[in-house]
């Protein structure tokens, strides 16, 4: 990269950022990593995404006041290009999911929901492995990942993959992908109704 296009090295996140939510979910919702919206507030999917999810959730018929929101990544990764003062997310590596991951399987062991939703491919792979491909496994509940059963969660369904609520944002045709986006979430209000 050359001249204006290039990027300003990576900065250190504001604050960590917990899941959130009613600690006796039924259904975990887990992003890839806080935004700069998180990142300032110290809460997970409270900024543009996180207003996509919460619609996309109400037309299906479940309450996010009911879901637990969590990262897979508890820091936001950004660079700011030169001249410029927007913090511009960079996606995670797999050493920080790798990091994280103590911090992850905590969060499931505590909520112990019912149903996980991975929103976007750097949450499927930190709970499925690097083989994961949300384009190909999305809008069905998945095994969950063995043998050695390190997230085999007992009585936990899914995971269930679907794309992450910012791809609806960064979309030419927006409409499109959050008529995608639902009915993945359906298949969870599905579920959730029959249990």
């Amino acid at each position: 990269m050359s001249g204006g296009a290039e990027v300003g090295r990576g900065y250190d996140a504001t604050q960590t950022v917990f899941g959130a939510g009613d600690p006796r979910a039924r259904v975990l919702l887990l992003g890839e990593q806080p935004g700069d919206q998180e990142d300032r507030q110290g809460r997970p999917f409270v900024g543009p995404a996180g207003h996509v999810l919460d619609r996309a959730l109400a037309d299906v018929g479940v309450d996010s006041g009911h879901a637990c929101v969590t990262n897979a990544v508890k820091h936001f990764k950004f660079t700011v290009r030169p001249g410029r003062k927007r913090r511009i997310h960079k996606s995670p590596t797999l050493r920080e999911m790798t990091a994280c991951r103590p911090w992850l399987l905590a969060e499931l062991r505590l909520v112990s929901p019912e149903v996980v939703v991975t929103l976007g491919t750097t949450a499927g792979k930190a709970l499925l492995g690097s083989g994961f491909r949300v384009t190909e496994q999305r809008g069905a509940l998945l095994p969950w990942p063995g043998p050695d059963g390190e997230t085999a969660e007992d009585g936990i369904s899914g995971p269930l993959a679907t794309i992450h609520p910012s791809a609806v944002l960064r979309a030419d045709d927006r409409d499109a992908v959050y008529d995608g986006l639902v009915p993945d979430l359906r298949v969870v209000a599905d579920l959730l109704r029959r249990c």
